[in-house]
């Protein structure tokens, strides 16, 4: 699933791309994509429209448009396609934006999960899944103390907290494994009986590795590539996720995997270990 530096990734590729370009017509192949309006009146809201900005919120892609904003999920396997010539039409498009020039955005999903929607112009922030949204993983807007607040609130597992996207957003698998390993903390570690200066560590690891991995263009695991069909290099940097067996950099004791509510977890059984509460 994209994560949010591979989303980050996408809207700064497609914002070079198609920014100021005015949409001619729009074609929904798959209807169950759009979430809303009606598929009728969502293609035909969007001709004449002109793509002013792409802006992003946790993992929603916001298309910042003259009159609307359209939000994007691209959940397990969406990706955006930029056309500039006539090109065949995969078996798994299900979206596309021609403009006025004659290229096309295409937006594509081998499993269909994706959703689209139309809301009014700086409305955004409303929608359901957004206003959900914790703060962004920046140091002036993640803050310590809510940071801790929040945990303290939980006796929850801290990866499924951190996957839920309420204390802080963009965190998906991939990159719970990379904070919590160089926090040295068990990903089953109770949120409440973390110290303080665990939670400090955590926060700063958070920041640490989601910046790194924007800067590197994210992580390409199997077939996710970004707006510009390229690759993302974060994943040479991987620490824990998807490591089995090989040696902890900081210790040499093979990584663990296991699961975590319901999810691939990796981690190192001694740079991590499960503290019992007394």
């Amino acid at each position: 699933m994209p994560e949010l530096p591979e989303v980050e990734t996408v809207r700064k590729g497609l914002e070079k791309l198609v920014k100021n370009k005015k949409i001619q017509n729009v074609q929904v192949l798959w209807p169950r994509i759009i979430e809303q309006p009606e598929v009728p009146i969502f293609e035909t809201t969007l001709i004449g429209e002109t793509i002013e900005s792409i802006g992003r919120r946790g993992k929603f892609l916001i298309f910042h448009l003259s009159h609307y904003e359209l939000i994007s999920h691209l959940r397990m396997e969406g990706k955006y396609q930029y056309i500039e010539k006539d090109q065949p039409i995969d078996k798994h498009t299900h979206v596309i934006f021609s403009f006025e020039d004659g290229s096309q955005l295409r937006y594509n999903d081998v499993r269909k999960f994706g959703r689209m929607t139309i809301v009014e112009k700086g409305t955004s922030d409303t929608y359901k899944g957004i206003m959900k949204l914790g703060p962004e993983p920046l140091p002036d807007l993640f803050g310590l103390e809510e940071f801790t607040v929040g945990l303290k609130k939980s006796h929850k597992a801290i990866k499924p907290l951190l996957l839920d996207q309420k204390l802080v957003t963009g965190l998906g698998n991939i990159y719970v494994d990379e904070a919590l390993w160089e926090a040295k903390i068990h990903p089953e570690q109770p949120a409440d009986t973390l110290r303080s200066k665990e939670i400090k560590l955590l926060r700063q690891a958070i920041i640490d590795v989601l910046s790194r991995a924007i800067e590197a263009g994210g992580t390409t695991i199997r077939s996710y590539l970004n707006a510009l069909g390229e690759a993302g290099g974060f994943q040479i940097a991987l620490h824990v996720y998807d490591q089995t067996g090989k040696p902890c950099i900081r210790c040499q004791t093979p990584i663990v995997k296991t699961k975590v509510a319901q999810r691939g977890t990796h981690y190192c059984p001694k740079c991590q270990k499960l503290r019992i509460p007394k």
